[in-house]
């Protein structure tokens, strides 16, 4: 049966057999997650940064990391994008995407591949969307190489939660041994480690405030060109600032 063509019944049916849901999505006229604690998660936010990112997106292809129940891949679907892949490791979440791009009546690939895998994809992207992961990691710098060296080949959409002071200010390139101070002030590049659990997710390892975010970026050869929501960064791919590359190994390299 194409899914597509499913009644109202039948989608209300699979969407509560393949639940809970993290992403409220409207699968013609049955809502997935309405009690969201978020609200209409994500659309909610989408809306904030939408404009950011080009209407069209015809002849792109798109990445999307830890795509979840596909939200994202399916918008840039809709933009019009060629080849969208989304990457997830979480079983449930792929049936969950798969399910709503056949409601939807949209051609995505959906695969069970983590962030420090993107290598055995053999592909680079237009628009890689890492929306969401980076506080999930235990190795947030590592999987942000890994998607510069081996996944992407223009633009990030990035998105990370952020907890502490969202003050920047201007970084030296260089600091005295004997310099502490600077490690207390709020404006300065924090990256906090949760040890346990932090809203109930024993998956929230590492919240960065603001500066940050901003400087892991800069560090793994990401530029921003734009910053349309307080959470979210556009970015170009762009030389790193430093040589040295990830040494993880990419999984399904022959060399």
């Amino acid at each position: 049966m194409i899914a597509a063509a499913l009644s109202p019944n039948e989608i209300k049916r699979q969407v509560e057999a393949l639940g809970p849901w993290f992403h409220n999505l409207d699968l013609n006229g049955v809502r997935t997650a309405p009690e969201h604690f978020l609200g209409d998660y994500p659309t909610v936010k989408w809306s904030r940064f939408a404009n950011a990112i080009p209407g069209d997106l015809s002849g792109c292809s798109v990445l999307d990391i830890g795509c979840n129940a596909g939200f994202y891949a399916m918008q840039m679907k809709r933009r019009g994008a060629e080849r969208v892949v989304g990457i997830d490791t979480v079983d449930e979440y792929l049936a969950q995407a798969r399910f709503a791009a056949g409601v939807n009546g949209l051609e995505i690939e959906f695969r069970k591949l983590s962030v420090y895998d993107v290598g055995a994809l053999r592909e680079r992207f237009d628009l890689v969307v890492f929306m969401g992961v980076l506080y999930h990691l235990r190795h947030p710098l590592l999987a942000l190489d890994l998607v510069h060296e081996h996944a992407a080949s223009d633009l990030l959409l990035f998105q990370s939660m952020q907890r502490g002071s969202d003050e920047v200010e201007a970084l030296e390139t260089n600091y005295d041994f004997w310099n502490v101070d600077l490690f207390d002030r709020p404006a300065f590049p924090r990256l906090h480690f949760v040890e346990r659990r932090y809203a109930d997710d024993p998956t929230n390892w590492w919240i960065p405030n603001r500066a940050c975010v901003e400087a892991i970026l800069r560090s793994s050869g990401f530029q921003m060109i734009d910053h349309p929501e307080s959470e979210v960064y556009l970015c170009r791919r762009v030389a790193r600032p430093q040589a040295d590359g990830p040494v993880y190994p990419m999984r399904g390299d022959e060399g």
